[in-house]
């Protein structure tokens, strides 16, 4: 397995983890973990063992955003922004599009290009003494990370628009709320929570549950009985997984079936 610097990827049977570990301090955004967020999750959707997931953060910070400390205030930042953006961007765009279901767990603070990252998750678990902060106005910037897509599609356009141009740090009580999230948990019972969230959707019919994320997804950009028609030609597809003769063998058995993802 490929060793990197900015952050750990770790593998236990189907279940791969992606721990954010940058030296920048806080798990702060550079163009290396940016890099290798990519390379990573590039290898690991590759990879048809690969089942779940799981990205996390080390310590008590999910991600806080860009590292600032490379920017000068000068007409070079342009640059080194477009750049980082476009970088992360690209790790965005391979969570939505990877097949295996995605777990985030967000461990402490998520701000900024964080909060892109933490909302990527099909399933997130925030720790109950965690904040999300859209943080962007703090320093006069737009958002990033896909939160300006992805904000008004969880939460609607009202509270979005509330959530980015206040800019008020969320809690994981209220985030659960606003439909942020999926879960929050006590810190102690945190990384079991990941656990058996990651375990459960590993051991699903993960062919299926892919072909579904995408349904979900794409339902944003059809009407109805364009919908229809994918959920169609979706479901008799399925017919054709090893997955689907298990799950109708063990129904008629009266067993839980054993999934193998395809």
């Amino acid at each position: 397995m490929t060793e990197y610097e900015t952050i750990q990827v770790d593998r236990t049977d189907s279940i791969a983890r992606l721990t954010l570990d940058s030296s920048s301090g806080l798990n702060s955004l550079t163009l290396q973990q940016a890099d290798e967020l990519i390379a990573a999750i590039t290898s690991l959707s590759g990879d048809q063992a690969v089942r779940c997931l799981v990205l996390t953060g080390t310590d008590d910070a999910f991600c806080t955003g860009a590292d600032l400390s490379s920017l000068d205030g000068d007409e070079r930042d342009e640059s080194h922004l477009r750049t980082l953006a476009s970088r992360l961007h690209d790790a965005v765009l391979q969570l939505h599009q990877l097949d295996a279901p995605v777990v985030v767990g967000i461990n402490g603070t998520a701000a900024g290009a964080g909060v892109g990252l933490a909302l990527s998750g099909d399933l997130v678990v925030m720790a109950a003494d965690s904040t999300l902060r859209f943080a962007y106005p703090q320093i006069g910037l737009t958002g990033d990370g896909g939160a300006t897509f992805l904000l008004p599609r969880l939460v609607g356009l009202r509270r979005a628009k509330e959530i980015a141009l206040l800019d008020e740090p969320i809690g994981a009580d209220h985030a659960v709320s606003l439909g942020l999230v999926s879960d929050a948990v006590d810190p102690d019972a945190f990384e079991d929570r990941l656990d058996e969230l990651s375990r459960t959707v590993a051991d699903g019919p993960t062919a299926a549950l892919a072909a579904t994320k995408r349904l979900l997804t794409e339902s944003f950009d059809r009407d109805l009985a364009g919908q229809l028609g994918a959920e169609t030609d979706a479901i008799a597809r399925a017919t054709r997984t090893e997955d689907y003769q298990r799950g109708l063998a063990a129904f008629d058995s009266d067993e839980d079936p054993e999934f193998v993802g395809r």
